[in-house]
């Protein structure tokens, strides 16, 4: 008698718990919740996380304030996100340098140390050149740095081992070009590198649509092509590296909703579907559409392979111009 009392007490216990697991999933959230951003206020990241924090307060009946967290090159916010407590009321919005900051043993974060919400912006990579550059397409910019002595043309748009960086030693690799061949220029960012291009600093910036479309719908930019599988919406007219030079390469600037790893799958759930109905709605399709960005759903699990194969790609692009550590 002793002996199951025993066992029908524990087995209550265990009921009683994923009963209370269950009824806390079903009323979350019942607080506000905190977004967390790896990147100064008034940037590309701060306005898509403002948005979504704005809608999705909406959504959940609850306050979503974002609070930036900024310093290390991402590495201080991306820290504050994976180490908060797994209960949804911490969640952030993490972007592409989680896949690259760990090989540079800046941090010992990775895309495995988060639970995927959901990916919400790609910004691919495009091939910048002046409006008066000679090089009227991609093959003829590629034809001439592969004639030219190695040096010869430099490129510029962000730091040494940042995403542009990456993604043009990425590309001439995959062209059987060795990177090393046209130079990077570190600059702070894709503006400085853009104004580098203009003044004749360097002849070509790989930074996103969005961030050339002020020069480009000036008159003083073009861009030759697009990192990615499709045409970018902002400029369907520019055509993929699939297209101009047979290049299957694709990489970009993206940005993901996560929480820190081992939130409960129930809340993952519920988090990814309301982040889902703000992606849908027509005011974050508006606000995507002005600023240019690229819209690109991906569910948790997409998501999270999405990053999976990053990382991956960082890795071997990273390894290649001696980035790895």
């Amino acid at each position: 008698m002793k002996r199951r009392s025993i066992i029908g007490l524990g087995a209550a216990a265990l009921a009683t718990g994923l009963s209370a697991t269950r009824s806390h999933a079903q009323n979350f959230p019942a607080r506000p919740i905190t977004l967390l951003v790896p990147w100064a206020a008034g940037g590309g990241t701060d306005a898509v996380a403002r948005v979504i924090a704005t809608l999705l307060e909406k959504d959940l009946g609850q306050p979503v304030s974002v609070v930036n967290r900024i310093g290390g090159s991402g590495v201080v916010g991306h820290s504050a996100i994976a180490s908060a407590a797994p209960d949804g009321y911490t969640i952030g919005l993490i972007t592409v340098e989680i896949t690259m900051m760990h090989h540079q043993k800046l941090t010992e974060l990775s895309p495995g140390s988060y639970t995927p919400i959901a990916l919400v912006n790609l910004d691919p990579a495009g091939f910048q050149v002046r409006a008066d550059s000679p090089y009227k397409t991609l093959h003829d910019a590629i034809a001439a740095i592969k004639s030219a002595p190695a040096g010869k043309f430099k490129a510029s748009g962000t730091g040494q081992g940042g995403i542009w960086h990456l993604a043009i030693a990425g590309m001439l690799a995959d062209l059987k070009i060795d990177p090393a061949s046209v130079p990077w220029v570190p600059s702070q960012g894709a503006a400085p590198g853009l104004q580098d291009l203009v003044s004749g600093g360097v002849e070509f910036v790989p930074c996103s649509l969005p961030e050339a479309r002020s020069l480009i719908d000036a008159g003083k930019v073009r861009s030759l092509a697009v990192m990615a599988d499709k045409p970018a919406a902002l400029y369907p007219n520019v055509p993929t590296l699939k297209q101009a030079v047979g290049s299957n390469w694709a990489t970009g600037a993206w940005r993901g909703i996560a929480a820190p790893k081992g939130l409960p799958k129930d809340i993952q759930e519920k988090l990814t579907t309301a982040v889902k109905r703000v992606y849908d709605s027509k005011d974050y399709k508006d606000f995507m559409v002005q600023r240019g960005f690229g819209m690109i759903w991906g569910n948790s699990d997409e998501f999270g392979r999405f990053m999976a194969k990053g990382d991956a790609d960082m890795a071997a692009v990273m390894k290649t111009v001696g980035l790895v550590k």
